[in-house]
């Protein structure tokens, strides 16, 4: 228990970790909102935490270099996440200070998905760990806090989403203390010359890569930030939204789990065509109605829309040289995962409020540029 195996020790972090960001990805928004704070400068606010991320892993993540940092970079990464997420308490509505807060959250929590994964990987490679099936206990653990924070926000008011944040913080702290047996140890490989960041964003397989992957994540811009609201909007309660996100999640888990049976022998580019038709139709169906039967396929589609292509991803950071693969992951966290995002998270606000639903008729475009 004190010293859990690689897949007991990440697997337990993934779950403290992504509670919190069950919380924080589909709820941050409508606690904004019940800040007063308007829905363009919602998509501001969004956009800001994307762009941050963007920064923290083009400029902290690298720095971490070697595995045995991974520890204690997640450690300290989970305080700061605490401290700043703590800090939103004090903004007083003050888009300002809302800005300030989201800062200094999304420059610690920025780094801890790729130096997660990095850590994931360094154990796939030894044969120690399934990355799917370890992945997956952090999206259970997102379904759990989606669910847990739509029943209390429904019961007690949106101040539960930051008490709730916080709960799932403070238990990924607790869970990153212990060391895992065995700890990380660089291997003779990865102790070669890192490239730099820019040199690798010379290359045209990565720079085709990012792009790829940018389209087919950056679709979910809308979604990620104003999915709650809309549904809100047409009737639905806080309850059934942490329901549906629960269960896009649960689709998610599914594939996760069975990636190694499912898309054995399949190429990285198949799985990444499948990954972009499911985002055309996914975010049509968005766009075109918000009944319950409809939201529920528009849910199920996130197996697809996002698993199939973060496992794509994956698969492609595993396979380059290993020198590389922190690097890469730096750069699939910064730019596709924040930078793309912020930059469709700020559009997506201004898109809202003038269009309503018909923004995510944008959203599916970019499914059919990625096909």
């Amino acid at each position: 228990m004190l010293s859990p195996s690689p897949y007991g020790w990440i697997s337990q972090y993934f779950v403290g970790f992504f509670f919190t960001y069950g919380v924080y990805l589909p709820f941050w928004a409508l606690w904004f909102e019940g800040q007063g704070v308007s829905a363009t400068d919602i998509g501001l606010l969004m956009g800001i935490s994307f762009a941050t991320r963007c920064v923290a892993n083009m400029v902290i993540t690298p720095r971490i270099h070697k595995v045995e940092h991974l520890i204690p970079a997640l450690r300290w990464l989970s305080v700061a996440s605490l401290i700043f997420i703590f800090f939103h308490l004090f903004t007083g509505g003050n888009f300002w200070m809302l800005a300030v807060a989201s800062v200094l959250f999304n420059l610690a929590c920025g780094p801890v998905v790729p130096l997660s994964d990095a850590m994931t990987n360094h154990y796939s490679r030894l044969k120690m760990l399934d990355y799917g099936k370890t992945r997956l206990w952090g999206s259970i653990a997102f379904i759990a806090g989606s669910t847990v924070v739509g029943y209390l926000v429904a019961e007690y008011g949106s101040d539960m989403i930051v008490y709730t944040a916080l709960a799932g913080l403070i238990a990924s702290l607790i869970l990153s203390l212990r060391n895992v047996n065995p700890m990380p140890v660089s291997q003779t490989e990865e102790h070669t010359e890192r490239p730099k960041l820019i040199e690798l964003l010379k290359e045209l397989p990565v720079i085709k890569f990012l792009v790829l992957v940018a389209l087919i994540q950056g679709s979910h811009a809308a979604y990620y930030s104003f999915s709650a609201i809309y549904w809100k909007e047409a009737g639905h309660s806080e309850a059934i939204i942490g329901y549906l996100w629960s269960l896009g999640v649960i689709a998610e888990v599914g594939v996760f789990a069975l990636s190694g049976r499912l898309f054995s022998g399949w190429s990285i580019r198949t799985l990444f065509a499948i990954a972009a038709l499911g985002v055309l139709v996914r975010w049509g169906i968005t766009a075109s109605t918000t009944a319950v039967i409809g939201l529920v396929l528009v849910q199920l589609l996130h197996g697809v829309t996002f698993a199939m292509a973060h496992i794509a991803a994956i698969q492609y950071i595993q396979n380059s040289e290993p020198n590389k693969v922190v690097a890469l992951q730096a750069l699939y966290n910064a730019i596709p995962l924040g930078a793309f995002i912020a930059l469709m998270t700020t559009l997506s606000g201004w898109g809202y409020e003038n269009w309503g639903a018909n923004v995510f008729w944008a959203m599916a475009l970019m499914g059919g540029l990625a096909c």
